[in-house]
């Protein structure tokens, strides 16, 4: 989940957006990342306890309702693997000069090959926990590099000057908007970590996911603001990789080039892995080929990528349309858990169940906004 979530929107978005907020992006930061936590905790727990993935619990809540759940999910998790394709496109450019589409085709034939690799299970989570080691040590040298304001930071955390509904949105959703969400609680079935016996480790899985995510967010900020306040002005096309040359210049892009394409090829396995969970539903040829599946997903989406081009904006519009789907979902799920059959007789937290709701108010009427700013400004 963790590593899903730190992809390369991950860092356009903390890039762009600080830009815009300055340090006032730290309350963005906060608020987030106590609306990931109302909306984690809840779904990995509703999830895992019921022992059904989140389709099948919304079937059985209401018969076709998981099929909806699962085009929006499969639906997001394309959009946003499209993004963490025109991500590896990125690193390698920055990295080796070749073109942002080579760089593309390159990292989705090394998914492929890790995908076909016989312990599928087991690889994925070492490769994805030295992906997630590499990215934040190697962004931390660069935020202790950038000299950042970190007593300005920290004051405007708490009482900020500037606040961006759009901002809230687009980082909840690109932390545990649409796939994200389900990403971790589906590879735990998978695992077989499931039932009211495995509670409290789900929800420290769930809570180190967050924490790790919050951790990477702010080592990130902290180098952004650093380089801002010392004049550094992010290209448009390529804004993170501006902050990482200009704090630390040809060894800081080379840096950066290794910190986003790790996060984009764990990201394209982390939305590929989870969106074919739950195409699983819709027949039993899907679950039998399960690697075929998958692998037939992130072709597509890198062929999309190479037409469409244009990564920096796939990377942000990505964020948002997670973040939509989220308030649905969640609600969705919060029904399920109030059902005593399908919980198994689990009685599911009343202080839980307010904190999920509170997350699906505020995001559904974030969403809104977003919406309405994004169609307003095009």
């Amino acid at each position: 989940m963790a590593n899903s979530s730190i992809g390369p929107g991950f860092l356009t978005q903390t890039t762009v957006f600080t830009q815009q907020l300055m340090s006032s992006f730290g309350f963005v930061i906060i608020v987030s990342f106590l609306l990931d936590i109302g909306a984690q905790v809840n779904t990995w727990r509703i999830i895992t306890v019921s022992e059904m993935r989140a389709q099948d619990l919304s079937n059985q809540l209401l018969p076709g309702l998981g099929y909806v759940i699962a085009g929006m999910v499969v639906l997001g998790g394309f959009a946003f693997n499209i993004a963490n394709i025109a991500g590896c496109g990125l690193g390698v450019n920055v990295l080796t000069g070749l073109s942002f589409q080579q760089g593309a085709v390159i990292s989705c034939i090394a998914s492929l090959v890790l995908f076909w690799y016989r312990e599928m299970g087991s690889m994925l989570d070492n490769f994805t926990r030295i992906a997630g080691m590499a990215k934040i040590t190697l962004t931390l040298i660069i935020a202790v590099a950038a000299h950042p304001p970190v007593w300005e930071a920290v004051q405007h955390s708490f009482v900020p000057e500037k606040i961006s509904s759009k901002a809230i949105i687009t980082i909840v959703g690109g932390t545990v908007g649409g796939y994200i969400t389900f990403s971790g609680a589906h590879r735990l079935i998978d695992a077989g970590i499931q039932g009211k016996a495995h509670i409290h480790r789900v929800d420290k899985s769930a809570m180190a996911g967050i924490f790790i995510s919050g951790l990477m967010r702010f080592i990130l900020f902290f180098a952004v603001l650093g380089a801002l306040k010392q004049g550094c002005m992010p290209d448009k096309n390529n804004p993170a990789a501006t902050v990482f040359g200009f704090v630390a210049g040809a060894w800081g892009l080379r840096i950066f080039g290794i910190v986003l394409w790790a996060a984009a090829i764990s990201s394209v396995i982390g939305a590929a892995y989870t969106s074919v969970s739950f195409l699983k539903t819709f027949h039993p040829l899907i679950a039998k080929y399960e690697r075929v599946a998958i692998s037939i997903f992130i072709i597509i989406c890198t062929l999309i990528f190479i037409w469409v081009g244009k990564p920096t904006q796939l990377l942000l519009l990505a964020g948002m349309v997670n973040g939509l789907i989220l308030p649905f979902a969640l609600g969705t799920l919060l029904l399920a858990g109030r059902n005593q059959q399908l919980m198994k007789g689990y009685q599911h937290p009343r202080w839980m169940q307010l904190c999920g709701w509170a997350v699906v108010l505020v995001m559904g009427w974030m969403g809104y906004q977003a919406v309405f700013e994004w169609l307003h400004a095009n």
